[in-house]
């Protein structure tokens, strides 16, 4: 009778061990590291509704305020500024420069103010408790930052329609304009996503937001084309990465643009790899998450 007992034993299958993954613990076996359960849909709709409850706020008053971008700079502007020798008109030349714009700091704004929030009402604590691996919460904040910087983006292309012209606005190169908006979100999401976990604090948050994000989105060619500028200036901003989002952005309307789309194309794919592996590392360690 105990060898029979001692042979169910051997048979019977072992539970395999838990593993630490990110915040949560997961089973191996059962939930692999870089797939995206039940956790990550519930995360990510919970993001999303997050903005869409109050779309007055986060989308329609930015959607207003970078038209009037447009309006002010194009009425003074207009018969002052040549782009492109000419090819292209001033107002034109503005619309995709605002949309990038738009979806950058919209993108930026939703998981950072996300993350900010939580951590200052303590509630943060119920997104770390769930089995969610470091992956599925990195996925979910980027891609609902991503899905408010889109949509953003895509009402202030269809507001301007009216001002510019439709013929004017429709991308020659769609696919370039599809991969500069998922790109440049992503890049941008992922920044708010490290920025509201390094940041204890609101005011912390507004240092992102005053110091890095509003001149590097500025000072990056939205309002003109770098070869108006000065050689020390136009050589400076070889270096600000949110020059070649909006620069490869607005060659996929109008074909042309201030450097090869291709470098824009290598230099986005960078920040997306870099500053992923920083907001993974930083979710997986929990840093300024579990205190």
């Amino acid at each position: 009778m105990s060898d029979a007992v001692d042979r169910e034993d051997r048979a019977a299958p072992v539970a395999p061990p838990a593993t630490r993954c990110g915040p949560a613990v997961v089973r191996a076996g059962h939930h692999s590291v870089w797939s995206l359960g039940p956790g990550f849909k519930a995360l990510f709709r919970k993001e999303c509704l997050r903005f869409s409850k109050v779309a007055l706020q986060t989308i329609i008053a930015p959607v207003v305020s970078t038209l009037l971008y447009l309006l002010i700079f194009s009425h003074v502007l207009s018969s002052n500024v040549k782009v492109y020798d000419g090819r292209v008109g001033y107002a034109q030349f503005l619309v995709p420069g605002l949309v990038m714009m738009a979806v950058l700091q919209n993108a930026f704004a939703n998981s950072s103010s996300s993350l900010i929030q939580s951590k200052m009402m303590r509630s943060i604590v119920f997104v770390l408790l769930p089995p969610i691996s470091s992956f599925e919460l990195f996925c979910a904040y980027v891609l609902s930052a991503m899905v408010r910087g889109v949509a953003v983006g895509l009402g202030v292309w269809l507001i301007t329609l009216p001002f510019v012209g439709a013929a004017a606005s429709v991308p020659e190169h769609p696919l370039w304009v599809l991969a500069f908006a998922v790109g440049g979100s992503a890049i941008l999401g992922t920044l708010g996503l490290v920025a509201g976990i390094w940041s204890e604090k609101f005011d912390h948050l507004a240092v992102f937001q005053n110091f890095i994000i509003m001149p590097l989105t500025f000072l990056s060619g939205v309002f003109y084309s770098i070869h108006s500028l000065p050689p020390f200036w136009q050589a400076l901003s070889y270096f600000n990465p949110f020059f070649y989002m909006i620069d490869g952005f607005r060659y996929g309307f109008f074909g042309l643009s201030d450097i090869n789309p291709w470098r824009s194309v290598a230099v986005v794919a960078f920040f997306v790899i870099m500053l992923g592996a920083i907001a993974l590392r930083m979710l997986a360690t929990g840093y300024k998450l579990r205190q």
